[in-house]
């Protein structure tokens, strides 16, 4: 079998049976292609350990990040792993490879006073009922206060939503659904939105949105973009990063909510992450900035 075929049917297992996110399944068809770049369209068979490696090399060489390394390698050992599997090849050339490990990088986290000022901002903005204006306020709050990712926000049809109990149904990766709090200002931010601001936004494409929930400014369903770009213009400033995007009020949600005494375990849920190690990454941001306060406040830090 050649390369290129055995990586046309992963792609669509992924897609199809794993059922990935579209944006994961582009992502792992992206690093098979620079393997298929480096040993060309061969029998899928003819690849050892040894191009494996060489093709690694070849990506040092190039000044490729060790996060990109890390990333390429694991999406070869999904391959070859599935691969070996479903009898596509006789051994996984894969098992030995070895990529340098990932550094850790700490998310980029907003203060909390941070944040409730620019949602104040936004709430204020939005009192003149500009359709936008209600829009974005509710997606921050909402971001915010239910620690969401951007591609579960886009998702939420207007039924997901339930003010009274102030809970919203959302379908994470791996299209596992969860249930997530919100607090009274996202509540109220949402009434806001759907009562003045989706009627207006709904009319501008003749309803054909549906059930969704966000908007864009032509009644269609809201995409990623919109949202990126709406959270690096207003948070970017806060944070004093050009390039952040909607994971930052995540990462800052997570880390308020253990600043604050939250279990370990509840934020995992809350985020819906599968491993709770995945969680503990906030647990370092907490400590690293109550060393920093230490630091600054204690007369013999």
């Amino acid at each position: 079998m050649r390369y290129s075929d055995a990586v046309d049917e992963f792609v669509t297992h992924l897609a199809q049976v794993r059922r990935l996110s579209p944006s994961t399944v582009r992502a792992y068809r992206s690093d098979l292609a620079d393997l298929q770049r480096a040993v060309h369209d061969i029998d899928l068979g003819e690849i050892d350990l040894e191009a494996l490696r060489d093709w690694l090399w070849q990506a040092t060489q190039r000044g490729d990040a060790r996060a990109t390394l890390a990333r390429r390698a694991a999406a070869v050992r999904s391959f070859f792993g599935w691969a070996h599997d479903t009898g596509r090849v006789d051994a996984d050339p894969s098992l030995r490879l070895v990529t340098p490990r990932r550094g850790k990088t700490l998310p980029v986290v907003a203060s909390a006073e941070g944040v409730q000022n620019l949602l104040e901002e936004q709430r204020i903005a939005a009192e003149g009922g500009d359709p936008i204006a209600l829009r974005d306020h509710a997606i921050l709050e909402l971001l915010y206060a239910a620690g969401i990712r951007v591609s579960e926000l886009c998702g939420i049809d207007v039924d997901d939503v339930d003010l009274n109990r102030r809970t919203v149904r959302v379908l994470g990766k791996g299209a596992k659904e969860r249930v997530v709090p919100f607090g009274v200002p996202a509540a109220a931010a949402l009434a806001g939105f759907l009562t003045r601001g989706r009627p207006a936004l709904r009319t501008r494409n003749d309803g054909a949105a549906g059930p969704a929930l966000f908007l864009g400014a032509r009644g269609a369903r809201i995409g990623p973009r919109t949202v990126y770009a709406l959270v690096a213009r207003v948070l970017g400033p806060i944070v004093g990063a050009e390039h952040v995007g909607p994971h930052a009020l995540r990462h800052s949600a997570a880390t308020h909510l253990l600043d604050g005494g939250a279990d370990l375990r509840a934020v995992q849920e809350i985020l819906g992450h599968a491993s709770l190690g995945t969680t503990q990454i906030y647990t370092h941001v907490s400590a690293e900035r109550l060393t920093a306060t230490y630091r600054i406040a204690h007369p013999r830090a």
